[in-house]
């Protein structure tokens, strides 16, 4: 992974974060994890509303796009209203097919670092309640669950139910 470069989207990779989040909701389905993400969900719209009051990060290698995650910085409709301690990690995202074993690790850990180096000190994310597999994907990558929330509003589709999980980055914050 010596050649993964990360960087900040753009305008111009949309369409590429589309075709990212599409192929990891297929990915998905074909491992009968079902009611997380539906391909065409979401568009270019949405990357480009959270580019607005948030940040999207790319991973790409030898010029391809391999991955990805969003970073907000509040989330009051999965967290309620929070005081500035937190960021919060959504649709982190691989390329199964392009993606070096390990390659999701290192963009949490690159999120968690985004999240510490604008001086807040916990990570947070959320996962669907049902999806057992990703939820121990991040309790071992040292979060832990904190809560849950039933009926979060979704884009494109119904209210579903989440497991809220934080990991502490160090220093002094809420927990």
């Amino acid at each position: 992974m010596d050649d993964l470069r990360l960087r900040p989207a753009a305008e111009p990779d949309l369409a590429a974060l589309v075709r990212l989040r599409d192929a990891a909701a297929r990915w998905m389905l074909g491992r009968g994890v079902t009611g997380q993400w539906r391909p065409g969900e979401l568009g270019e719209d949405h990357f480009r509303r959270v580019m607005a009051h948030g940040e999207v990060w790319l991973a790409e290698t030898g010029g391809s796009v391999v991955g990805a995650w969003e970073l907000w910085w509040q989330d009051e409709d999965a967290w309620g209203p929070r005081p500035p301690v937190a960021g919060y990690v959504h649709r982190l995202m691989v390329d199964r097919g392009a993606a070096a074993p390990g390659t999701g690790r290192v963009l949490l850990s690159a999120a968690e670092d985004r999240v510490a180096a604008v001086g807040r000190s916990y990570a947070r994310l959320d996962c669907l309640a049902g999806n057992a597999p990703l939820k121990a994907y991040y309790l071992n990558a040292g979060y832990r669950v904190v809560g849950r929330k039933e009926g979060k509003p979704q884009p494109g589709g119904a209210p579903k139910s989440f497991t809220l999980m934080e990991k502490e980055l160090g220093g002094l914050g809420e927990g």
